[in-house]
């Protein structure tokens, strides 16, 4: 078991580079220092939350899903749209499967799982989860754009992509907003 239990602990620092791993498309947007990976995937999981509980999956197993997405890109790094016309990615699957190898096998094969179910993009949890994962990019984008960056292809692209009811109809109302909205409704101002 200690032997597991290192490997497990091994993983934890390889999750934390998630922190520092830039989301690379948004250097294509001027975006100087764009967010990373570990907070692109915080906020797509509590989204994730948000769709499946609406859309009447399981929020806690759509949230699992999308904290696992991109924990891959660990080892292949964040692999923008562009960059993956010229480099055929990585099989999420192998790359979970190396990085798991050596844990105690219920957690590795926990995982392992998870990551096949959101690939398959088939169970009601996987599909909120991918939406959480667009719309997740299309909120950034938004707000990229209003600090002055050209996000609009990311928003476009991201909406466009949206399958649940749910997603785009929040898509709708996160377009109808503005990123400070929540800031002055709760100082009690008046905007329009």
């Amino acid at each position: 078991m200690a032997d597991d239990l290192s490997a497990l602990a091994r993983f934890l620092f390889e999750a934390g580079t998630l922190k520092q791993t830039k989301r690379t498309g948004w250097w294509m947007a001027g975006v100087r220092d764009p967010e990373s990976v570990a907070e692109h995937s915080w906020r797509t999981a509590l989204i994730a939350s948000v769709i499946a509980k609406l859309e009447e999956a399981d929020p806690a197993k759509a949230a699992f899903l999308a904290v696992w997405h991109d924990s891959q890109e660990t080892r292949t790094g964040d692999v923008n749209h562009l960059g993956k016309k010229y480099a055929p990615s990585a099989d999420p699957e192998a790359v979970t499967a190396d990085q798991v190898a050596g844990m105690p096998e219920v957690l590795a094969s926990a995982i392992r799982e998870v990551v096949a179910e959101y690939e398959a993009k088939e169970s009601p949890e996987a599909v909120c989860a991918r939406d959480a994962d667009k719309l997740e990019c299309m909120i950034q984008g938004i707000e990229y754009r209003a600090q002055g960056y050209d996000a609009q292809r990311w928003i476009d692209n991201s909406r466009g992509r949206l399958t649940t009811k749910t997603a785009n109809e929040l898509a709708d109302a996160v377009l109808e907003g503005a990123p400070l909205d929540w800031l002055r409704t709760a100082m009690g101002e008046k905007w329009s």
